[in-house]
């Protein structure tokens, strides 16, 4: 699920230069787009931060699945340590 993020963040992130690239465009090369140079500042600087955003949001998710996946191999080696462990290779 993290790579979604990675991949959403690193499409944001790419965006958010072009955008900033066009506030410095002339107009002539703007046809029939805005034109308004600071729309496209702000439109720069909203991608940027869903960028952002979004790498944190993927980062902390891969965390949580290191964490979980890391605490149900403990849980499996304590459930089959322990039942192995209780019969001690002695015989009954």
């Amino acid at each position: 699920m993290s790579r979604n993020f990675y991949i959403l963040a690193g499409t944001l992130l790419l965006l958010a230069p072009l955008s900033a690239a066009m506030s410095t465009a002339p107009s002539s090369f703007q046809s029939g787009l805005a034109t308004n140079g600071s729309l496209w500042r702000t439109i720069a600087l909203i991608l940027l931060l869903a960028g952002l955003g979004s790498a944190l949001i993927g980062v902390m998710s891969h965390l949580f699945e290191q964490v979980d996946r890391r605490s149900e191999e403990v849980r499996q080696r304590k459930w089959s340590g322990g039942k192995s462990g209780r019969s001690g290779g002695r015989l009954e």
